[in-house]
């Protein structure tokens, strides 16, 4: 079972007071999930990385892989993920379980001071994490689909496009087969690359804004002593 999804509207019935503000949550912590929080802390993003209902349950996987090659590659990059977060302190928090997700109504939620732009929200039993962008990497299309359509957002033929958008990334979501090594790899970083440039573009839409606000305060500063000297 996949933490369940809710609307704007439905935000405020389950936002806990605790709430902490990062960049990026990671929704599994599985070979995919450690592959991309690996490669935002190689770019200077951080990332808490949370386990999902589903991945701590023990279902049938869709795939079972009997190549020992495959088997051997993708044990040998486990092994080289786990220990790079381990050196590297990356916030790997497998106990944590994300039992929902939702797309932040701002005044709704929290006060503007504290929210800043964070757009997601991502339910644990301690309290709800704050990012700019959330990766899943499992997720049933249908129950993904339903999501977004309750959003109000328009599903072209390419669901991975329409989500980026709005700060959504899937690794190895949706396929039929259990991609293999390279395939997460590549996945990983282009994610990780997709992030970098979105938080790149908000920087730079920030910039004008507060240097309008300053220079609006030193105008009017500058007014205000030449009236006490006239």
């Amino acid at each position: 079972m996949m933490p369940e999804p809710a609307t704007r509207a439905a935000a405020d019935s389950f936002m806990p007071a605790a709430a902490e503000i990062t960049t990026t949550v990671v929704i599994g912590s599985g070979l995919s999930g450690l592959a991309v929080a690996s490669e935002l802390s190689r770019r200077g993003v951080q990332s808490i990385v949370v386990e999902s209902v589903e991945c701590l349950n023990s279902g049938p996987n869709r795939t079972i892989m009997t190549d020992s090659v495959s088997l051997s590659e993708r044990t040998e990059l486990l092994r080289l993920l786990r220990c790079y977060a381990s050196s590297h302190s990356l916030d790997i928090r497998q106990e944590t379980v994300a039992e929902g997700l939702c797309m932040v109504g701002y005044s709704q939620v929290l006060p503007a001071p504290v929210l800043g732009a964070k757009k997601w929200a991502v339910q644990t039993r301690n309290g709800v994490l704050l990012a700019d962008h959330v990766v899943l990497t499992k997720y049933p299309q249908n129950q993904l689909r339903r999501f977004v359509q309750s959003l109000g957002l328009a599903l072209g033929s390419d669901i991975k496009a329409a989500l980026r958008a709005i700060g959504l990334y899937l690794i190895g979501v949706g396929d039929v087969l259990t991609p293999t090594t390279r395939e997460i790899v590549r996945q990983a970083k282009l994610i990780s690359d997709s992030i970098v440039t979105q938080g790149a573009r908000a920087a730079q839409a920030i910039q004008p804004v507060k240097g309008s606000v300053l220079a609006a305060a030193v105008s009017g500063s500058a007014q205000r002593r030449s009236a006490i000297t006239a």
